[in-house]
């Protein structure tokens, strides 16, 4: 069996304070390493305070491959990825920075790699898994033929994958794999509770104080904000950094 493709990823060497621990951050859905952490100045901050950071672009976004099937979109899969890229870049152990999706999948590469992973933050989760709600075929075919989908949350999807031009393809392939692997935070797996950050005025985030609850030891920290906006603010910046030098 040929082996799965690394994904594309960034590295940040660390300044002279802190030691080197290796920290990876995971970008949301329909973006990338780039527009979710090195712009805003997350990868430098961290790096600053003496971080090595990773920073992949997940499979179908950025400069990564696209799935080439549902079963590579899986979220059991998408976290094999990153921990590939973590064990191609000698990260024995790491701690872990997901948003939106980055942060559902962060979930599951704790699960996966519970010994490995240390201090775990956990940007803009959504307690539900929003894919369940969309028509695969539907969305398919919106991307191969301009066909609005009759469901306005899969004509809103449709719509958000055709922005990114030749990545539609890949990025409805992995919706339809994430649909098929609904995020279930039933159990955390880690050795150290998540800290979760929410934007105060993010819709995509509501019912998270039921996973607060049911976590044993998990934060809630509140920022300014919606969903992009707390992401790209300098107070969730902060709050990724605090929690990380702890």
């Amino acid at each position: 069996m040929a082996e799965r493709p690394v994904l594309s990823y960034r590295r940040f060497e660390p300044g002279p304070s802190g030691d080197g621990r290796v920290t990876v951050l995971l970008h949301g859905f329909c973006s990338d390493g780039d527009a979710d952490w090195v712009r805003p100045g997350t990868a430098a901050a961290l790096a600053a305070a003496g971080h090595t950071v990773i920073v992949p672009d997940l499979r179908g976004h950025g400069a990564s491959p696209a799935p080439a099937a549902p079963a590579e979109a899986h979220a059991d899969a998408l976290a094999r990825d990153v921990l590939a890229v973590l064990d191609q870049a000698g990260a024995r152990e790491f701690d872990i920075v997901g948003y939106s999706l980055g942060a559902r999948l962060a979930w599951e590469v704790v699960r996966q790699a519970a010994g490995r992973a240390g201090r775990v933050v956990l940007g803009g989760l959504s307690p539900a898994e929003p894919f369940t709600a969309v028509d695969p075929a539907a969305l398919h075919r919106a991307v191969r033929t301009g066909e609005q989908p009759a469901d306005p949350f899969t004509g809103m999807i449709a719509g958000m994958v055709a922005a990114t031009g030749e990545r539609a393809a890949g990025l409805a392939m992995v919706v339809e794999g994430l649909r098929e692997t609904p995020f279930d935070p039933a159990t955390w797996a880690g050795r150290t509770p998540p800290v979760l950050i929410a934007g105060r005025d993010d819709m995509m985030v509501r019912g998270i104080e039921r996973i607060v609850e049911s976590t044993a030891g998990a934060q809630l920290v509140m920022v300014p904000g919606g969903h992009i906006e707390a992401l790209t603010g300098a107070d969730f910046r902060e709050a990724v950094v605090k929690v990380l030098q702890r």
